[in-house]
């Protein structure tokens, strides 16, 4: 069933990522929509704003790939002339492929012969995207880019759409294959924790205090961390890939290009990881920066572990409120796994592997087809859809279509209330686990045809 697919391919592992990068105004973001086939990118690029998403999936051909809008580089921008090479590697450095995109109706400016000298070093393979070429004239205009020195630059339309077929073949090309995957085995290698949170909450301590030496630079000055360290740790006889990621930021309208490309890579740490680990301050209150990035790792369908640090500083009043808190502000993942320690002294530090694996197991359960449609036939029995206009929606049918995390397709009559779907989501809970995952429900329903 064609339907299935697209959840059936995330559940595949790692897959190609390819970073998008050009000046302001040249069309970027249109295209990054034009590629994932619907409008998720923010149009209006202006330097330095953080978004919420700066990764997307998406498939041409059959094949996926992730593709990440790396914002635009603005070289008049101030202090930008000394950090526009460190920018655009950190970004070109996550990438397997880049895909560089040129006004073909402005031709090549002193701005991109400087992104080309990094490109280059980078040893990365580079598609050249020449943009608005809406008409022949102005395609004619765009084999002036052949002087770039990038090879072929394939005219497109983001707009129209218009020569983005042969543009995608080419990035297909230059990706890397997909490892191939055999059915019902793991990908091999450690598993990935990304240890997420603002700002100095005490993500550096932790990594450090857990693989028992100074690796992670450690200051007081909130976002001393700019780039992710990865690091192999043996925990609990098994060696696990940890990913000390820099603190995400607040919303920032004149972020420096220093940090919007540091919050990029922490989103990118969230996408290449199994695990998210949320770093909170137990002693601070839980603020709506934290909530945001809880909401990160949820729609990117991660599994999650909330660890409050800093627990020595909590007092019984403390700890009055932030039972109040949790139940307010953390209601979204109740099923997140919690434990409380303190990074600096190591203290209960030695709680995070059962949390790990315990969420790792939610994450990766799958429920059998009859198992599955057993539960659902019980459920709507004793907790029938309310009506509707006269009508009352019933489930025919449900599939498990992939873990990590677990994705259910349910075939029904009508379409379900929300406040039924998150009724089914709490029952599957209780009924199966799935502790320390997002699950995802999806709806198939089968209006009837009007005659």
């Amino acid at each position: 069933m064609t339907e299935l697919e697209p959840a059936a391919t995330e559940a595949l592992g790692p897959v190609p990522v390819l970073a998008v990068v050009g000046r302001p105004n040249v069309g970027k973001s249109t295209l990054v929509n034009r590629i994932i086939g619907r409008r998720e990118a923010v149009v209006e690029d202006i330097p330095g704003v953080t978004r919420d998403r700066v990764s997307y999936d998406a498939n041409w051909n059959g094949r996926a790939f992730t593709v990440v809008d790396t914002g635009g580089w603005d070289p008049d921008a101030r202090g930008l002339a000394e950090r526009i090479a460190a920018q655009a590697e950190i970004a070109v450095s996550l990438a397997d492929a880049v895909l560089f995109v040129v006004d073909a109706t402005v031709g090549i400016t002193d701005a991109d012969e400087a992104v080309v000298r990094i490109l280059r070093k980078s040893g990365k393979p580079v598609v050249l995207a020449a943009n608005k070429v809406d008409d022949q004239r102005t395609e004619a205009e765009a084999y002036g880019l052949w002087n770039l020195g990038l090879g072929e630059p394939f005219p497109v339309s983001a707009l129209h759409g218009r020569g983005s077929g042969d543009m995608l073949d080419a990035v297909l090309a230059a990706l890397p294959e997909p490892p191939p995957e055999t059915l019902g085995e793991k990908v091999g290698g450690p598993r990935r924790i990304a240890i997420v949170g603002k700002p100095n909450v005490g993500k550096s301590s932790l990594l450090n205090k857990l693989a028992r030496e100074e690796r992670v630079v450690v200051d007081n000055v909130a976002g001393t961390t700019v780039d992710p360290v990865d690091e192999l740790i043996v925990l609990g006889d098994r060696t696990w890939r940890f990913i000390d990621t820099a603190g995400l930021r607040k919303r920032v309208k004149e972020a420096s290009g220093h940090e919007y490309y540091a919050s990029l890579r922490t989103s990118t740490a969230i996408d290449r990881a199994e695990v998210a680990v949320l770093v909170l301050d137990a002693d601070q209150s839980i603020s709506e920066q934290d909530v945001r990035i809880l909401q990160t790792v949820r729609e990117t369908g991660r599994a999650l572990v909330i660890a409050f640090n800093k627990w020595d500083l909590v007092d019984e009043e403390r700890r009055y409120y932030l039972e109040r808190e949790i139940e307010r502000e953390l209601v979204q993942v109740q099923w997140a796994p919690r434990i409380n320690i303190t990074a600096r002294t190591g203290w209960h530090i030695d709680r995070l592997v059962p949390a790990l694996d315990r969420a790792l197991e939610g994450w990766e359960t799958r429920v059998s087809t009859g198992a599955l449609n057993g539960f659902l036939g019980r459920l709507v029995a004793e907790h029938p859809h309310p009506v509707r206009s006269g009508k009352q929606p019933k489930i025919l049918f449900g599939t498990q279509a992939s873990t990590a995390p677990p994705t259910f397709i349910l075939f029904t009559s009508g379409k379900l209330d929300a406040s039924y779907e998150r009724f089914i989501e709490r029952r599957l809970r209780e009924e199966f686990g799935f502790v320390g995952t997002p699950i995802v429900l999806q709806q198939r329903p089968r209006e009837k045809r009007k005659r």
